[in-house]
């Protein structure tokens, strides 16, 4: 397995993400409190970046519909309707 550094642990405070490009995918690092993830920075309903909403525990929230999402990349709750994903 090969790890590719995203960021420095100081980039990201506690409740927040942070948007990153890891060989051309970008990706949003999650940390809150001691618990750290990353996921796909974007909405699967629309084109809007994870990164700029909401962290609160292991879920992050789009701040353009509500949708959350989990540090596993899973929708958890759906506020918006979801477009089909390939």
């Amino acid at each position: 397995m090969t790890f590719t550094r995203a960021c420095s642990v100081a980039d990201v405070a506690s409740g927040s993400a942070l948007a990153v490009d890891v060989d051309g995918t970008d990706v949003a690092v999650v940390h809150d409190g001691d618990d750290w993830y990353a996921v796909a920075d974007e909405c699967s309903h629309a084109a809007i970046p994870l990164s700029e909403g909401d962290v609160e525990g292991c879920e992050i929230e789009c701040w353009l519909h509500g949708s959350r999402f989990d540090g596993d990349d899973v929708l958890v709750d759906v506020t918006a309707p979801q477009n089909s994903v390939d």
